[in-house]
């Protein structure tokens, strides 16, 4: 039998067993107080792609087939200038908060599986706020927020439901992880199952896709909602995240395709595209469209080491390049006015303005004394009217300082005065001078078509499709360097420095640096906990505290 044949026995074998449901504790429809819900309230369904390159959708060029991400975004409003964090923890933060990462203390890296961190707790989350509204809220996939205790958990934030894994990265099919956090004796971590239904893990789907077990559960959740209770689909697929597994149907027309990475990460792509095409049948066949937002996005630029490209732009996944945050996002609904269906939108949106859009703009709630970096876009996106955002704080990472000799760079930010003596060299240290942001240390900000980054932005190369013929560009390397202004509009590839000829933008921007320096949360980034191990809690992981 093949995968897909397996796809639809599953689906309706799960769709039976979803009449037992609550003898797993799935409430899909709790009753509760529903005096805020309205028939016209819209549905939303937020799709997030893992990893998912800017060159691997069919619209941006791609030679893997997308036909259904292709159909959506053209019949809706494409979104060009869109951004999203460079990493998967402080992506997912922005979204559930509408703050930037600077605001909750993640500054710094992602969540692992052994650390004692998640989303702030005394902050509500999207979650929190639209169920507040009468909708049912609904996650499947990955989580990544955090789970070492269970107030943690997307149960406790918000979500009515949840089938999927806490942590950030998995095996396909297994479910299982190791422990996988740099600098941390991880071998004295064993493997662990990482799987839930609810609250409850669930070693019966061990062996099973989670794609096609992601859009099982979405079909499942669209056939079960009431005709009065407007909903909340949250769908973070791990695809296309490493590792590179996927059934070998979907490879099978990528087989010319000489790198194997490659070859595996395209058929990654189109089994998730098949997921979201059945989901979107779904929504058509239940007659659900009329009054429902899809949103699609990328959580950061594609991991080029893993078969993701984002071509023709600069760097990728983990960088403060244009390839690392510049996201592949649309919005399809029939709620768009018909003068911006079918049109690219190329004003400026973040990741953190999903929050007020979705609360404020669609669901018609309030968000009226919040601390939000977000913005409501929703006029922007439905109609067309100008972005209110005019700037975005990409990141400042005061843990991650690029050392730099101090003769290797004449820029005034330089802040000499700050530096400390090893060997026979001297370098910056991460001290600031009073009210001087220290360029070494590691951020990017963007304030209208201007971008500035500092520090060590990452790996900087422009990288071709696998088997494009495209030879690649490898910038020059200059020692002591630590300051690039770029005009992202007119130079979208990031292929001009303009740091030493506009010395101006970059004090205006610098400013803005240290502007955001002085609301900076420090980061919280804690050690490894043993008490994660997976042996100590029957082979999952799971709270410890």
């Amino acid at each position: 039998m093949g995968s897909r044949s397996r796809f639809l026995k599953r689906w309706l074998d799960l769709g039976k067993l979803w009449l037992l449901a609550s003898v797993y504790g799935l409430a899909l429809a709790p009753a509760g107080d529903c005096s805020n819900t309205s028939a016209t309230l819209p549905n939303i369904i937020f799709i997030l792609a893992d990893d998912f390159g800017f060159h691997d959708v069919g619209y941006h060029g791609s030679a893997i087939k997308t036909p259904w991400l292709d159909k959506l975004a053209a019949e809706g409003v494409k979104l060009e200038n869109y951004y999203v964090q460079p990493i998967c923890t402080p992506t997912r933060s922005q979204l559930m908060s509408g703050r930037y990462q600077i605001h909750n203390g993640l500054a710094h890296g992602v969540i692992h599986a052994v650390q004692p961190n998640c989303l702030p707790l005394e902050d509500p989350t999207l979650a929190d706020k639209l169920k507040e509204l009468g909708y049912a809220t609904h996650a499947v996939g990955k989580w990544h927020l955090g789970f070492y205790k269970k107030d943690c958990w997307p149960t406790r934030r918000g979500f009515d439901t949840f089938f999927g894994f806490y942590s950030g990265s998995q095996h396909y099919y297994t479910h299982r992880r190791s422990c996988m956090m740099p600098g941390f004796d991880c071998d004295a971590i064993s493997k662990g199952y990482d799987f839930r239904n609810q609250e409850k893990s669930a070693p019966r789907y061990g062996g099973q896709y989670s794609t096609h077990l992601f859009a099982e559960r979405a079909l499942q959740i669209l056939d079960n909602t009431r005709p009065k209770k407007p909903f909340f689909l949250y769908l973070p697929f791990q695809a296309v995240h490493s590792p590179l597994e996927v059934p070998e149907e979907y490879v099978e027309p990528y087989k010319d395709v000489q790198d194997l990475d490659r070859r595996l990460y395209s058929g990654m792509v189109a089994c998730m595209d098949e997921a979201i095409g059945n989901i979107t049948q779904k929504m058509t066949e239940l007659g659900l469209w009329e009054n429902t937002v899809l949103i699609f996005s990328t959580d950061n630029g594609g991991q080029i080491h893993q078969g993701g490209n984002n071509w023709p732009l600069r760097g990728w996944k983990l960088s403060l390049w244009e390839g690392g945050m510049r996201g592949v996002g649309f919005v399809h609904s029939p709620l768009l006015s018909d003068s911006v269906r079918g049109t690219t939108n190329r004003e400026l949106i973040h990741v953190s303005d999903w929050f007020p859009t979705l609360v404020a703009g669609i669901a018609r709630g309030s968000v009226a004394g919040m601390p939000l970096d977000g913005y409501d876009v929703w006029e922007t996106i439905s109609h067309g009217t100008p972005s209110p955002r005019t700037e975005i704080l990409h990141n400042i990472d005061p843990l991650d300082v690029a050392m730099v000799p101090v003769s290797a760079s004449g820029h005034q930010h330089d802040a000499s005065a700050n530096r400390h003596q090893t060997g026979d060299r001297q370098y910056f240290n991460q001290t600031l001078q009073s009210g001087t942001f220290n360029t070494t240390i590691r951020a990017a900000i963007r304030v209208g078509d201007w971008k500035l980054l500092t520090g060590d932005p990452g790996n900087s190369s422009w990288i071709p499709p696998p088997d494009s013929g495209i030879v690649p560009i490898y910038p020059l390397q200059v020692e002591g360097k630590h300051v690039w202004l770029f005009n992202v509009k007119d130079d979208p590839n990031e292929y001009s420095d303009l740091s030493d000829v506009k010395p101006d933008i970059v004090d205006m921007m610098v400013s803005r640096l240290q502007h955001y320096y002085d609301s900076l949360v420090p980061p919280y980034y804690p050690p490894g906990d043993f008490r994660a191990n997976p042996a100590l809690h029957d082979g999952i992981w799971t709270n410890w505290e």
